[in-house]
């Protein structure tokens, strides 16, 4: 999901490839790179989600992304949050960041 701080409306990322088989390294590597395309020239990126799907985009990006990687403020884990969960979660983030005076890119 993606959104910024003057517009709260989420815009969900959808791949265009169909990712039958789920976990296999080629299913990764597609919707990956659909994430990463969608992302180019952002300036935050807060990864939220079950813990192996963080950590595997977040050392993808380290690889073919780097400009993606150098956005990823932080990754939380979380159990499939919904869409109103995940932007709680992320105005609470940032919102701590900006009292603390802190870039994210920075962090």
């Amino acid at each position: 999901m993606m959104f910024d701080r003057e517009h709260m409306q989420s815009q969900r990322i959808h791949s265009r490839t169909h990712h039958k088989h789920q976990g296999k390294q080629q299913d990764s590597k597609a919707l990956f790179t659909d994430v990463a395309v969608a992302l180019a020239g952002v300036h935050e990126v807060l990864l939220t989600g079950p813990g192996m799907a963080r950590d595997e985009f977040s050392l993808w990006c380290k690889s073919h992304s780097v400009l993606v990687a150098g956005a990823i403020a932080d990754s939380i884990p979380s159990d499939h949050p919904s869409d109103a969960q995940v932007v709680a979660l992320a105005r609470k983030y940032f919102k701590k960041l900006d009292q603390m005076g802190l870039d994210p890119a920075l962090v």
